[in-house]
């Protein structure tokens, strides 16, 4: 560690501006459930460095900790630290235009409602998502009605990207999310810090609003309430779209999540797919031509802003070399016939990178971005045959405990390596000897033990979430996923709604059926034909007249009922009826809480 810890200024910045907070500092859903914490955040982060953190996270989670409403700029306003993400609010001619609505509709809401008792009852003229991500999306009916008029500005792609991972990987991605984020665990020394890019995730009421407005190329410039943008896109990024923007009126340049105090993730340890740290690097090199000599003050989606137009170039400079180093010594050292564990292993950063705080790895980390740059050029395969075709988890540690002689002497080993120090090696040792004799007390109790230290030693506060729910699960509270993406659904096309139901398919249940369903939508004047075949759902868009065993005349909100479960709606069927049943019995509901520390 070379960042200098005497350096105040993140510290300065981040209460910079500061307006007012919410009092009390907690956020209730309408059950009376808290949804959100700040003052527990900001408490838990009071005072020296305990022995239980590593004291650069402490230092981040301070910084993360504070919260309220903060002026950027003259007519651009901040609500942070009451969720994972940041809400901007832009005044415009007659309202505010809302930027990223948070996770939940309960924190969008106290927000905006924090703004307007220091602001203003203005309405809400427009709402950016600047992405993909459920934390920019997630509470836009906390600031807006279901059947808003407003327009809502997003990249091109964005619906496809959010369901992408919001609805069809969505129940693996919320299950490990619980290990990503830790929401799980109690606030303070010993459990979560947030997960580095902020406090910590919302548990409120998630929601999508499809957009009305896309921005589809760099240069593409809007006005929207009398406030002037100019967009430039930035697919492949931080999300698969993205996008970041100017107020040339403020000489304001919002970056997303593109840049931010952290060192990102090439690819998350909750999922996604894995981003292009190349791309990524030259779209902040375009941010800077565009953009940067124009501006007085950079913000983004996650933490504070940077003031000045030196600073901020300065920073964002940075932030750009952060990725392209990643991407091409990874590149340089894989063309060597190093595999991505050995390049993560040895890879020494930039000093002039690792002597500043905002490249640290908070939130994604070296060795495990590395490893992602590794996997989007040659994938999970190292190129050598011993691991082509390894056994599963728990075959593998069968074997192994075999190997070592038994259950007992492989727990006695792990602790043998824990003794000496060697935790990586340890939780190795004991992880197979969890997978191969579940029940064994003795082994659960030192693998948690071992994820209980590794958790108090990281810097990555994702790392540490992991390691410490890890711990926990293994002492016998498993977590069932705390939110659901079931708001989204609505917002979805009706392929989109297709595909949710086609991936929940039990395909060898299905080998031997066969049914046909004609679906006409009387409110978007399309037609799709879905046919069950050898266990795949087909579906999609057609003008034949081909017969089938069923038709349905209805709308998509039947649609959606139909699906969830609330009914037929105004929907009418002609031929099978049964058609719908075959299909819907063979759907599977994916568990809340799936194993991953055990088998």
């Amino acid at each position: 560690m070379s960042a200098d810890f005497s350096d105040r200024t993140d510290f300065d910045n981040a209460n910079r501006g500061l307006i007012g907070v919410l009092e009390p500092a907690v956020v209730h859903g309408d059950d009376g459930r808290v949804v959100y914490d700040a003052a527990g955040f900001a408490a838990a982060t009071a005072g020296d460095c305990p022995d239980t953190v590593n004291p650069s996270l402490w230092r981040q989670a301070q910084l993360t900790s504070v919260h309220g409403l903060f002026e950027v700029t003259d007519g651009i306003y901040q609500i942070r630290g009451y969720d994972l993400s940041n809400m901007t609010l832009v005044e415009g001619a007659t309202g505010v235009v809302v930027i990223d609505p948070l996770v939940s509709s309960e924190c969008a809401a106290a927000g905006l409602a924090l703004y307007r008792r220091h602001r203003g009852e203005r309405p809400v003229s427009a709402v950016i998502y600047t992405h993909s991500h459920i934390d920019h999306f997630g509470g836009v009916l906390g600031v807006v009605d279901a059947d808003t008029t407003v327009p809502i500005i997003a990249p091109e792609h964005f619906l496809e990207h959010a369901v992408s991972e919001n609805v069809y990987a969505g129940g693996a991605m919320l299950r490990r999310g619980m290990y990503h984020t830790g929401v799980v665990l109690p606030v303070g020394a010993t459990g979560t810090l947030g997960a580095g890019l902020g406090p910590s995730t919302s548990m409120g009421t998630v929601g999508l609003i499809a957009p009305t407005v896309d921005i589809t190329r760099t240069g593409q410039e809007e006005t929207f309430d009398g406030v002037r943008m100019i967009f430039q896109v930035t697919p492949g990024t931080e999300a698969p779209s993205e996008m970041n923007f100017y107020f040339p009126d403020h000489r304001a340049l919002c970056m997303a999540e593109n840049a931010t105090h952290n060192m990102h993730n090439i690819l998350t340890l909750r999922g996604a797919q894995v981003r292009d740290a190349r791309i990524w690097s030259r779209y902040l090199t375009e941010a800077i031509e565009m953009f940067g000599y124009d501006s007085d003050v950079a913000f983004a989606s996650h933490h504070w802003p940077t003031w000045g137009t030196a600073e901020l170039l300065f920073y964002l400079t940075q932030q750009r070399d952060l990725y392209a180093y990643l991407h091409d010594q990874t590149l340089r050292r894989l063309n060597q016939g190093y595999v991505g564990s050995e390049i993560a292993e040895n890879f020494p950063m930039p000093p002039a990178l690792e002597a500043v705080w905002h490249t640290r790895g908070y939130y994604g980390s070296v060795n495990h971005n590395v490893k992602a740059v590794y996997q989007r050029y040659l994938g999970w395969y190292d190129g050598n045959p011993a691991h082509l075709w390894p056994h599963p988890p728990e075959a593998s540690a069968a074997r192994y405990v075999r190997a070592l002689g038994g259950v007992e002497a492989a727990v006695a080993k792990a602790q043998e390596f824990a003794d000496e120090g060697d935790l990586r090696f340890a939780a190795e040792l004991a992880g197979h000897a969890v997978f191969a004799e579940p029940d064994h007390a003795g082994a659960k109790r030192l693998l948690a033990q071992v994820f209980t230290k590794l958790g108090y030693g990281s810097e990555c506060a994702t790392w540490r979430n992991n390691f410490l729910v890890g711990a926990d699960e293994l002492g016998g509270r498993p977590h069932p996923a705390p939110v659901s993406g079931s708001g989204i659904v609505s917002a979805l096309t009706i392929t989109q709604l297709f595909d949710s139901i086609a991936i929940r398919l039990d395909g060898p249940r299905a080998w031997e059926l066969s049914t046909s369903i004609r679906w006409n939508f009387t409110d978007t004047d399309e037609t799709y034909r879905m046919e069950l075949s050898n266990g795949v759902l087909i579906h999609h868009p057609t003008r034949r007249q081909d017969p089938a065993d069923l038709t349905v005349t209805l709308t998509k909100r039947d649609l959606v009922d139909i699906l969830t479960g609330a009914g037929t709606g105004g929907a009418t069927f002609d031929g099978d009826a049964s058609a719908i049943g075959t299909i819907t019995e063979l759907i599977d509901e994916p568990p809340k809480a799936f194993d991953i520390v055990t088998p």
